[in-house]
């Protein structure tokens, strides 16, 4: 038989608040840990409108103004658009593969583009462990979104075979 335990700290005294929660007395907009760490959100994998929409509702402001209006664009871009989260981002395609995705951060949401190098012009970011053709934009505010040009690569990247697509 093991020992008791003998200390009078309680265990719940010292557990950390749970995620993605305020603490007692901070603001409501406590940023989920994934966003804070660099690491994209602990949202599960699904395919369809519904698990992007979720996703997209969970964001803290202003990266959910940002995702919806790159949402509403690639909706009306590309009228036979797909929708999943993987990755814990959004991912968005047309026919048979993933062509680019969104997804929020600390101070910014990423809008990258599968084969982004092969598009016109280039995007200028180039993602860490993302692929090496990977290439998108960082958008801090809806300011920084370029619709007519962001529309331009959905275009172009939708026009070649996706991630996981058959080769056309």
């Amino acid at each position: 038989m093991r020992a008791r335990r003998t200390d009078k700290t309680s265990k719940s005294a010292s557990r950390k608040p749970a995620k993605g929660r305020a603490a007692k007395g901070k603001a409501a907009t406590t940023l989920p840990e994934s966003m804070v760490t660099g690491k994209a959100s602990p949202a599960k994998a699904a395919v369809g409108d519904e698990p992007v929409f979720a996703y997209i509702a969970s964001l803290p402001q202003p990266q959910r103004g940002i995702a919806e209006r790159v949402d509403a664009l690639a909706a009306r871009t590309l009228p036979a658009l797909q929708r999943s989260v993987k990755w814990g981002m959004s991912y968005y395609g047309v026919g048979d593969g993933w062509c680019f995705c969104c997804g929020g951060f600390a101070d910014h949401v990423k809008l990258m583009f599968v084969n982004g190098a092969a598009l016109e012009p280039v995007p200028p970011v180039t993602p860490v462990a993302m692929g090496k053709s990977t290439r998108g934009v960082e958008l801090r505010s809806l300011d920084d979104l370029d619709e007519r040009q962001a529309a331009a690569w959905m275009l172009q990247v939708a026009a070649v075979p996706g991630v996981g697509g058959k080769k056309r």
